[in-house]
């Protein structure tokens, strides 16, 4: 199982070292971040790249649920709840990603530039949300990872590097998306309506937003108050024993 989650949760933090590297890109230039996207597209869009992803990241979300239910105490130290906290909310990124690209792709055609991701982020006034969602997954994946390697003397001496990576990483795609924001605003007197395609769907794209993230909040939901249901059957069933013996 420790394997599967390693395995898993590296397909994931690549995933989103690209993504933000991507969105980085564009402090020097729109052009190059959408190179950037493109080859991205072609990675993550091809047959392997999508089974890859999106199979990992069903994989790593069933191993979350079982560790969840199977929890037996929540007395963690801080570092767990950061971690805990990180990795719940990935699958709100991957949903919305997911539905604001690839079902977006997928079902109506749309076909994702950063020039249309930034008018919609602006739009739509989420453009704090796009690296809002990233930065929690890349902390869970760099601690997850640190906590699995951190035994090997390499591992420990490059520890000032990799923290260096862990921080500064989300705040070089934060300075990336602000340059891009700026230059597709400066670049146009006033701005045209998000994608007409997507616009045209949008209230099917949200439903399908909106469903996921609640099927997600309710299966997290189910497996705490079904282990902690488990926990306290246990816990009678150890009395019980206790006074007949």
């Amino acid at each position: 199982m420790r394997r599967l989650q390693l395995g898993s949760g590296v397909v994931l933090l690549t995933y989103l070292f690209l993504h933000l590297a991507n969105h980085a890109l564009g402090i020097w230039s729109l052009d190059l971040a959408g190179r950037g996207l493109a080859l991205a597209l072609r990675l993550w869009h091809s047959v392997p790249g999508t089974i890859l992803l999106y199979g990992s990241a069903s994989l790593h979300f069933a191993l979350a649920l079982r560790t969840v239910y199977g929890r037996h105490h929540w007395t963690l130290p801080v570092t767990e709840w950061i971690r805990l906290w990180a990795g719940l909310s990935l699958p709100l990124l991957l949903i919305r990603h997911a539905v604001a690209t690839r079902l977006a792709a997928s079902l109506y055609g749309f076909e994702p530039n950063y020039e249309r991701i930034v008018i919609l982020l602006i739009t739509s006034g989420t453009q704090g949300l796009q690296v809002a969602l990233l930065a929690p997954g890349w902390v869970h994946g760099c601690l997850g990872l640190w906590i699995r390697l951190r035994h090997h003397a390499m591992v420990r001496r490059a520890k000032p590097a990799l923290l260096a990576l862990l921080v500064l990483l989300p705040l070089l795609s934060a300075a990336g998306l602000v340059r891009m924001t700026r230059a597709v605003m400066a670049s146009r007197a006033v701005l045209p309506a998000p994608d007409p395609k997507l616009a045209a769907h949008q209230i099917a794209l949200d439903a399908w937003r909106h469903n996921l993230v609640i099927l997600y909040l309710l299966l997290i939901t189910g497996a705490f108050v079904a282990g902690q249901l488990r926990n306290r059957l246990a816990r009678r069933r150890s009395q019980k024993a206790s006074l007949n013996a």
